[in-house]
């Protein structure tokens, strides 16, 4: 028997009052349904998209590691559960456009071990699709959806049991060729649209950014207030997971970086095992994930809460240099204005401290024109954010290939996090040896200029000191 589609004008959402069903909110379903229109609207007519979420992944023997859905197929359908595919199709002379979510059956049993699933007759309702399917139904729906469709996106080349599945689907409709059936003409990669819209970020989008934030620059503080020399740097990674989950975020944005004295050195740090001592720098790059989006702050700190004479130095060069950064940020600047404004703060403060030999190194142009600054400052000044910590999108202005950066616009979310790291080599003064910096907030682009959303970390040296003072 062939499996039937839930459609809107034929059913409506399956009732379910067990207290653990998920809720979702009318603004993130809207705001859902609005970006499939907008999506659709930009592919040729009547041409189908097809993208699936992401798989569960085994970790070791029976056990898997924890779930996370595709950031791309979340943007579009706002549905948490795996074996999912959104598939939309859009609109053709009379034929409306259509969008339509394949996700598995209800099935109690496994509800028992895994907790709630909506089944499609539910997701119907709660998630604005025109169609609904189970997930087995996906090959015989694609068939019929491919016959005479005159273009399929898909993110092509990146996943290579879709492109399998994509082949299969193709050879199916070829196969009707004797009944006047043909296959899609062409092929488009779909990622690049969803680049462009996830760049700019709605109000719904920005206000969940703004208290992943600062849930985030909570949890920095927390860390400051708690460490002390001795302590390890998971006792104070502890202390950040401690007041994501509190707070209410679902994860870490990315695996937290806790790196004291010349660990701070190693850029992505992992190990978190070794002790904080009494005079070192602690550096601690973390964020949470929040309803599917991130925040990325790094705030760096004297684990006895007060700054060394050198390590003051340091640490307001990194501070100075990232003010110029955020000046730089407002629509209409390239984005390469951002990492360009740090550049030169940092190079003249790596000759003025004598990290740099001002007579082997000559002017703040030469050191930048030579790259002179690279063994201190190795990584650009920010990058995208949103449901990925390193967000999607051009940096490249696609638009005009003679500018090699895009402006700025409102809507748009970036860190800025300039560094510097000393490690100890010839030339290089002793007492900056072994000394790791950077200091990172997350930065709204408005119409008019920028907000930080991460202000709720500390990162002045009275601010940090004065908070270090305090009892845990």
């Amino acid at each position: 028997m062939a499996q039937r589609g839930h459609h809107r004008a034929v059913g409506g959402a399956q009732r379910d009052a067990r207290p653990c069903r998920p809720q979702r909110s009318g603004q993130v379903t809207g705001a859902c349904a609005a970006r499939r229109a907008r999506l659709m609207a930009q592919m040729a007519p009547g041409a189908v998209a097809v993208l699936p979420t992401a798989q569960e992944v085994a970790r070791n023997a029976d056990s898997d590691y924890p779930y996370r859905h595709d950031s791309y197929f979340y943007y579009l359908s706002g549905f948490t559960e795996p074996e999912s595919v959104v598939v939309l199709v859009a609109a053709r002379g009379d034929a409306p456009a259509r969008s339509i979510l394949f996700c598995r059956e209800k099935n109690v049993e496994r509800e028992i071990w895994d907790g709630f699933r909506h089944g499609p007759e539910a997701a119907l309702s709660a998630f604005g699709f025109d169609a609904t399917f189970p997930i087995d139904a996906l090959d015989a729906q694609m068939e019929q959806l491919l016959a005479n469709a005159p273009a399929l996106y898909y993110a092509l080349g990146s996943d290579a049991d879709l492109d399998a599945r994509v082949r299969r689907w193709l050879q199916a409709v070829r196969r009707q060729g004797r009944l006047g059936v043909t296959p899609p003409a062409a092929a488009h990669d779909l990622l690049p649209l969803l680049d462009e819209m996830r760049l700019l970020k709605d109000d719904s989008e920005l206000a969940t950014m703004r208290r992943a934030a600062a849930i985030s620059g909570r949890a920095h503080a927390r860390a400051m207030r708690a460490t002390r020399p001795g302590m390890h740097e998971y006792e104070i990674e502890a202390e950040l997971l401690y007041e994501f989950r509190r707070s209410g975020a679902q994860h870490p944005a990315y695996s937290s970086i806790v790196a004291s004295g010349a660990n701070a050195c190693v850029l992505h740090y992992s190990a978190n095992n070794a002790p904080c001592r009494d005079g070192e720098l602690l550096l601690i790059d973390a964020g949470c994930e929040l309803d599917g989006y991130a925040s990325d702050i790094t705030r760096t700190f004297p684990v006895n809460g007060r700054f060394t004479a050198p390590q003051r130095d340091l640490y307001e060069l990194v501070l100075a240099a990232q003010a110029a950064a955020l000046h730089a940020i407002k629509p209409g600047h390239r984005y390469t204005a951002i990492h360009d404004a740090a550049l030169q703060v940092l190079a003249q403060g790596m000759l003025d401290l004598g990290l740099l030999d001002k007579n082997k190194a000559g002017s703040v142009a030469d050191v930048v024109a030579n790259k002179s600054y690279l063994p201190f400052y190795m990584h650009g000044t920010g990058h995208w954010l949103g449901m990925d910590v390193h967000d999607v999108g051009q940096y490249r202005d696609v638009s005009a290939p003679d500018k090699p950066s895009r402006p700025l616009q409102a809507g748009m979310v970036v860190t800025v996090e300039p560094g510097i790291y000393v490690r100890p080599a010839e030339g290089v003064p002793e007492q900056f040896w072994n000394t790791g910096i950077r200091i990172e907030d997350d930065v709204i682009v408005t119409p008019t200029g920028h907000t930080i959303i991460s202000a709720a970390a500390p990162k002045s040296v009275a601010d940090i000191e004065h908070l270090m003072q305090q009892a845990p």
